[in-house]
C-alpha cells in the first residue's frame, strides 16, 4: 500500500508573477497532488503590467481568474499578494509577509525562482523567499503563527532564470504532462498573443529535452540550493555492509 496518505507533505510554489509558478512547477504540483500531497501556489504579483493593450487594473482581474482556474486544475490552493508587477520590494515587511504565509500553511517543501534571472521581480522573489524561510523557522520571532521549519528548498527551471542554474534532479512527469499543458493553456499569456515568447512550445519541448536527459518520456528538472547536493552517508552507495 502507498504511504502517501500516511505521510502527507505540503508543496508550496512561490512565483514572482501569475504564470511563473505554473510554467516552472505546474507539472511538479500535479505529480504530487495526484499522489495525495497538498499544494499551495503563491503569486508575489499578478503580472498585471505585462499586457500590450489592457490596463494593469483590467489585466489584474483577468489574471486573478486565470490563477484560480490553474490552481483548480492542479488541485492546489492559491494566494496572491498585493505587490505591483515590476516593483516588488525587497524589504523586511515583504519578507515577514511571506514568513507568515509559510507559518500559516506549513509547507514541507518550497519551490521558487533561482537568483540568476533577467527579471528583477524573479531575483527579488528569490531573496525574499530565502530570508522568509529563515524567519519562519525562528522560534524567537513572535508572529501570529508559530515557527515552522521548511525541510527542503528547490529551484525549478524558468526560462528567465538560467544564469548559473543547473539541473540537479530529473523528475518523471510523463503521466501528468497533458494536464500540465492544460494548466498552461488556462493562461492567455501561455496561449500566445500577449507576449512574443512561445511559452507552450518552449515548455513542451523542454519536457522532452529533460526527459531525454532523465530517461523518461517527459521530465522536469530542479536545482538544489548551493551546498544542497552534499549527501551524508555511512557508506558509498552500493558498498553498504552485507547483511549477515
Amino acid at each position: 500500500m502507498s504511504n502517501h496518505t500516511s505521510l502527507p507533505g505540503h508543496l508550496m510554489v512561490i512565483g514572482a508573477h501569475a504564470g511563473d509558478a505554473e510554467n516552472m512547477a505546474g507539472a511538479i504540483v500535479l505529480k504530487h497532488t495526484r499522489a495525495g500531497q497538498r499544494a499551495t501556489i503563491v503569486h508575489m504579483t499578478l503580472g498585471e503590467a505585462g499586457h500590450p493593450t489592457l490596463s494593469p487594473e483590467v489585466y489584474a482581474v483577468q489574471r486573478q481568474q486565470e490563477v484560480q482556474e490553474s490552481a483548480r486544475l492542479m488541485g492546489a490552493q492559491v494566494v496572491w499578494l498585493p505587490y505591483r508587477d515590476g516593483n516588488l520590494p525587497v524589504d523586511e515587511a515583504v519578507k515577514l509577509a511571506v514568513c507568515d504565509l509559510i507559518r500559516q500553511h506549513r509547507p514541507t517543501t518550497i519551490l521558487t525562482h533561482w537568483q540568476g534571472s533577467i527579471h528583477k521581480d524573479h531575483s527579488a522573489t528569490h531573496d525574499i523567499v530565502r530570508d522568509a524561510i529563515f524567519y519562519a523557522a525562528l522560534p524567537s520571532l513572535s508572529r501570529a503563527w508559530p515557527a515552522h521549519p521548511v525541510r527542503q528548498l528547490y529551484f525549478p527551471e524558468n526560462w528567465e532564470d538560467m544564469d548559473g542554474w543547473r539541473a540537479d534532479i530529473f523528475l518523471d512527469v510523463s503521466a501528468v504532462w497533458e494536464d500540465y499543458l492544460a494548466v498552461l493553456r488556462s493562461h492567455a499569456l501561455m496561449r500566445g498573443g500577449v507576449s512574443s515568447f512561445r511559452y507552450l512550445d518552449y515548455y513542451d519541448a523542454l519536457g522532452t529535452v529533460r526527459g531525454c536527459r532523465g530517461g523518461f518520456a517527459k521530465a522536469v528538472a530542479v536545482m538544489l540550493p548551493p551546498g544542497g547536493w552534499v549527501r551524508r552517508l555511512d557508506y558509498l552507495p552500493g558498498l553498504e555492509p552485507v547483511a549477515a
